[in-house]
């Protein structure tokens, strides 16, 4: 359903959150301008076809913001904009002339969504997705993290913020701005560590035999029988109760056969891949 059909966004945000979120809002029928430096989008550099994915449909623009042409040119479009999405740093905004403050001023039905890396005080700091993570304790050295979850949630959150003030918009005519600092969008995903849930040893990290993972004959399976009723049908066809006998049942056949025997008796059972 393209609800924002006729709504114009304007992404000046390079890298990860910012795109990711203008591909959603995109879906969702808006129409995207990116902004980009003469320099590019490093996402181009790092992973270009994770770049194409995100810009596919939108109109990429590049312009010198440091210039008077390419401010003034920048201006042009914020006048016929709905939305700027951002992921400058404050401070850097605010040496180019172009803080909320004075955009809300220039543009007062814009809204504006400002990506930061943490929240006042600290808005200027430098970081990036796995700095985010380390400070929320969501890294198990030497491991590094297996995707780029604060990122991911600040593309979201991102999302949420600018559909929250377009309705705002609606409602009483005037724009607005929000600062989306990405260690608060990774912060709400940490819930479940903050309250224990799953910690080794705890009931969502390993401490009950029905949500657990499981070794077979070529690979792993995750068995999620949380629900009693799951948790009692599958005990009573494999005819286990105990940690070891959970063990020694998945040990006995392929990943694959498990796969389609959860589905067959209907139980949340699924390959590690």
């Amino acid at each position: 359903m393209e609800i924002l059909k006729g709504v114009t966004i304007i992404n000046m945000a390079l890298n990860l959150p910012g795109p990711a979120a203008a591909q959603r809002l995109g879906r969702m029928g808006a129409e995207v301008i990116k902004v980009e430096p003469p320099g590019g989008d490093p996402m181009q550099i790092y992973y270009a076809d994770w770049y194409r994915d995100m810009a596919a449909g939108h109109t990429v623009v590049t312009l010198d913001l440091k210039t008077q042409d390419g401010k003034q040119r920048f201006f042009e479009l914020l006048a016929t904009a709905d939305v700027l999405i951002s992921a400058t740093r404050p401070a850097a905004m605010r040496r180019l002339g172009l803080d909320h403050d004075t955009i809300q001023q220039m543009f007062p039905q814009l809204c504006q969504v400002m990506i930061v890396g943490y929240p006042p005080p600290r808005e200027n700091e430098a970081g990036h997705d796995l700095t985010y993570q380390a400070s929320m304790g969501l890294i198990d050295p030497p491991q590094m993290p297996r995707t780029l979850l604060s990122d991911m949630a600040g593309s979201e959150m991102t999302v949420s913020a600018v559909l929250a003030l377009l309705l705002n918009r609606e409602r009483t005519g005037a724009g607005g701005h929000e600062m989306l600092a990405l260690s608060d969008a990774v912060s709400a995903f940490t819930e479940p560590l903050k309250y224990g849930s799953t910690i080794p040893g705890a009931s969502l990290g390993g401490g009950i035999p029905e949500y657990n993972i499981y070794k077979t004959t070529d690979g792993w399976v995750a068995v999620a029988a949380l629900e009693p009723h799951f948790k009692k049908r599958l005990e009573e066809t494999l005819k286990i109760s105990a940690p070891d006998d959970y063990r020694a049942a998945f040990l006995s056949y392929s990943s694959l056969y498990w796969q389609k025997w959860g589905q067959e008796l209907d139980l949340p059972v699924e390959i590690v891949r």
